[in-house]
């Protein structure tokens, strides 16, 4: 059974950085199988928003709002994706979650924005930015 599990949230006042990890376990195919992995964000009252996503061969997209800011990346030899977050703003408050497919196609921007198709959720690490 797959489990994606994040770490390295915390709180930050505004300007700093996070860096959070997602460990996945329980699938023995190639390194590649999960075709789109992600980071996504949700506030109370609020719908979840893509933040950041990267496909299979590395490439990245990220919403708007922290491109520039934000970096995602992965280590398919530990298995573990990761968002290097610097500049943080109070408006990056939010619990943190990522996700996984093995279907490159939700690695489109319509689905991926929408948190749309992943089949595979991690638990979520807040992240608290004060001003």
């Amino acid at each position: 059974q797959v489990q994606l599990v994040e770490s390295g949230g915390g709180s930050v006042q505004a300007g700093g950085s996070l860096r959070l990890s997602c460990a996945a376990s329980g699938y023995t195919y190639s390194s590649n199988y999960m075709g789109c992995m992600g980071w996504f964000r949700q506030v109370p009252g609020k719908e979840r928003e893509g933040v950041a996503r990267i496909n299979s061969d590395r490439s990245p997209a990220y919403a708007d709002s922290v491109k520039g800011r934000f970096t995602i990346s992965k280590d398919n030899a530990k298995n573990t994706l990761y968002l290097q977050m610097d500049s943080l703003k109070p408006e990056d408050t939010a619990m943190y979650y990522c996700a996984a497919t093995p279907h490159l196609v939700y690695c489109s921007g319509g689905y991926w924005r929408a948190a749309t198709g992943f089949a595979y959720w991690g638990q979520g690490t807040q992240v608290t930015v004060s001003s």
